[in-house]
């Protein structure tokens, strides 16, 4: 299990630990006006990358060790102090500065100079400073031994790169970025051929034919309760077509409306606010061949949220069944802690609540509490009075995407989005126990502990599924679940599971044959190339969060597409960068 790593040098760690003890008038106080740093993701990983990368030898949030104990030192001590000290401590002692010759005093000896960095990188450190420092004085115990810095391998960048070719960009459903929050593609064969879907969480979901995006459902119109604020997911949350589909004319779509709107059919406990509700909803259209839905909606599941994140993230159906099998027709319902992890862990860690599940119904049947649906007999728990029958598998704190192996393994995949250190890919089993809010990864995590960080694994651990797949946040923030590649058209990318990272925009992958239960498959990061450049997702839509999505067409071809410009991409090739190397190309 990699070490606690936790600094800017070893000097700098004796030198912060004596700023921590320092009363004099340049240390801020609780009525000095409120200091800024910065709180986006983005800057506040890019602050642990380099933290780790300058830093990381001798700090950490709880105990004086090498280096000193930074909790607090972000509001112990003058912001703009911080920045000249950590930028070129040397001048700052030979200038007269009183605190830096104190600190070279009781230390007799100069902290290098970090020259190299720009102000903006000494900003983003010191965001991420600030950020476990506060998490660290929020925690309700002092658990020793939190590992920063999880995996310290860097995923490889592989010989392979993608060529995209852009197929459209939808309708701007906002004037502001994102113009358009595109969230998921879905291809239905039919009579008629391919059919493709795709949704924005404002409201939308549209049909693609030849190219244009045409309007198939708009919730805004059907539902005067419909929410799609504060983002956070909240919306048109996913939707699936009913594998008879042609036949029976049946869709399935998650939504979000305000706090008690309707009845809950698992609310939260009395002493608990309600932020919003997720609700699961049945549309049976008149004409399944139309371009346009028409017909009428029933509602089947409704659940209370503590807060607007981690609701019902992913609707579907196994691909790979047939009629006459149990799985035929089971609707999957991935659906997070709803942020209950940290703040109410008793909701979670226990298998007599609904929230952290995959739920697994018969949208045909009518059998549940409320009638509207059918629990399936082969659910694991269905026969435990103590359990909810209709939780598939439990302990995920974001479920974000679930999809199946086309190409022969059969296998479930279940992405699953950490808390801050780790990105997970699951297998799914059913009744398997994924952790949350106990585990992150291959990692222990204690909800009373400081968020930011977790924890080896106890001696004796047993009980919980682990992913098969995982890599930390010097890689990414926020795991975008994937396929396993299943078309003719890109042969290099046959046997890989091509997932990636939400706000990073990188694209990774794993051997599928490598993906199982008990090992750790390697992860590597594919490049890509547009319109005949090398490029990455950053620099083709402009944007520092990308917010990347995944999907196949019916014929398992790969399709990738971007929040931050609204705009799908297909990917038409791959070529082998090594081989290139060896021609002289690039």
């Amino acid at each position: 299990m990699p070490k606690y790593v936790l600094s800017l040098s070893a000097v700098i760690a004796s030198s912060l630990f004596f700023l921590l003890s320092c009363n004099s008038p340049q240390s801020q106080d609780e009525s000095s006006p409120e200091v800024s740093f910065v709180r986006d993701e983005l800057s506040v990983q890019h602050g642990q990358e380099l933290f780790n990368q300058h830093c990381a030898a001798c700090h950490n949030f709880q105990e004086i060790n090498i280096g000193p104990n930074l909790s607090g030192v972000t509001t112990a001590v003058d912001k703009d102090w911080l920045v000249s000290f950590i930028s070129n401590a040397p001048e700052m002692i030979d200038g007269g500065d009183e605190r830096a010759q104190e600190l070279f005093k009781k230390y007799n000896q100069y902290m290098p100079a970090f020259t190299m960095l720009d102000d903006q990188q000494i900003e983003h450190i010191l965001g991420f400073i600030h950020k476990f420092s506060q998490g660290q004085k929020r925690s309700r115990n002092n658990r020793p031994g939190g590992i920063l810095n999880p995996v310290q391998e860097k995923i490889p960048m592989a010989d392979l790169r993608l060529v995209l070719e852009e197929v459209l960009t939808l309708p701007a459903s906002d004037t502001t970025p994102p113009l358009a929050r595109i969230n998921k593609l879905l291809a239905i064969e039919s009579s008629q051929g391919e059919r493709l879907f795709i949704h924005d969480l404002r409201g939308k979901l549209y049909e693609i034919t030849d190219r244009t995006p045409q309007v198939y459902l708009d919730m805004n119109s059907e539902y005067a309760d419909f929410i799609h604020i504060p983002g956070y997911g909240t919306g048109l949350g996913s939707f699936a077509f009913h594998p008879e589909f042609e036949k029976n004319g049946l869709l399935y779509t998650t939504h979000t409306e305000p706090a008690s709107t309707a009845p809950a059919d698992f609310p939260l406990p009395d002493s608990i606010n309600a932020k919003l509700q997720w609700v699961l909803v049945e549309w049976k259209t008149n004409s399944p061949k139309s371009g346009s839905f028409s017909g009428t909606q029933r509602e089947l599941l409704r659940v209370d949220m503590v807060s607007h994140v981690h609701g019902f993230q992913e609707v579907a159906f196994n691909p790979l069944v047939k009629s006459g099998e149990a799985d035929y027709g089971m609707l999957y319902l991935g659906m997070g802690d709803g942020g209950a992890g940290m703040r109410y862990p008793f909701l979670c860690d226990t298998k007599e609540q609904i929230w952290t599940s995959v739920v697994r119904i018969d949208p045909l049947g009518d059998d549940s509490a409320n009638g509207q649906y059918g629990i399936p007999d082969d659910n694991p728990f269905v026969n435990d009075p103590a359990a909810v029958s209709e939780v598939w598998a439990r302990g995920f704190r974001n479920a974000h995407r679930i999809s199946w192996d086309r190409t022969g393994s059969g296998k479930m995949f279940i992405s699953n989005i950490g808390q801050h250190s780790v990105e997970e890919v699951n297998l799914g089993v059913a009744g398997g126990d994924y952790g949350w809010p106990n585990r992150e990864g291959m990692l222990l995590f204690d909800p009373m502990a400081n968020p930011e960080l977790v924890y080896p694994l106890p001696a004796n651990d047993s009980g919980y599924v682990y992913p098969v797949t995982q890599y930390d946040h010097d890689e990414g923030n926020a795991v975008s679940g994937g396929f396993v590649y299943a078309g003719t058209e890109v042969p290099l990318l046959e046997g890989k599971y091509v997932f990636g990272d939400i706000p990073r925009g990188k694209i990774f992958y794993s051997e599928v044959d490598e993906m199982e239960l008990g090992q750790q498959a390697p992860v590597y990061q594919l490049s890509i190339e547009f319109e005949g450049r090398a490029t990455d997702l950053e620099n083709l839509t402009q944007s520092r969060r990308v917010d990347l999505r995944f999907g196949l067409d019916s014929a398992g071809e790969l399709y990738l597409f971007t929040k931050s410009n609204g705009t799908l991409y297909k990917v038409v090739g791959c070529k082998d960068t090594s081989a290139l190397a060896m021609k002289g190309e690039r």
